[in-house]
């Protein structure tokens, strides 16, 4: 499982954890249904436990960012090591999120 989703205070707390590569996207855009059924709601994507992400995976993050943003939602991510941070700022990923 790439994502823990649970509820905590109002908001929706998703841990990703292992490697987001294209096999691992791919199991984990059924994993993300319930993220996006709460898309009204604060979305937290924790990834302390995150060690790599492709382009499939980023794709999954701006799956999440597109319905929040269209249902009045807010994904906010969290705890990103300097290898993510640096696919992120590449990308111009940086910019389109709130990032803890």
């Amino acid at each position: 499982m790439i994502f823990n989703i649970k509820e905590q205070n109002g908001s929706v707390l998703a841990t990703v954890s292992g490697r987001l590569d294209t096999p691992a996207a791919v199991k984990a855009q059924q994993e993300i249904n319930p993220l996006l059924e709460q898309a009204d709601k604060e979305i937290v994507l924790d990834c302390k436990d995150l060690e790599y992400i492709s382009s499939s995976g980023l794709r999954l993050f701006l799956t999440i960012r597109k319905e929040t943003a269209s249902k009045g939602g807010k994904v906010i991510i969290e705890n990103i090591n300097d290898e993510i941070k640096k696919v992120f700022m590449m990308t111009g990923f940086f910019n389109l999120f709130e990032i803890r």
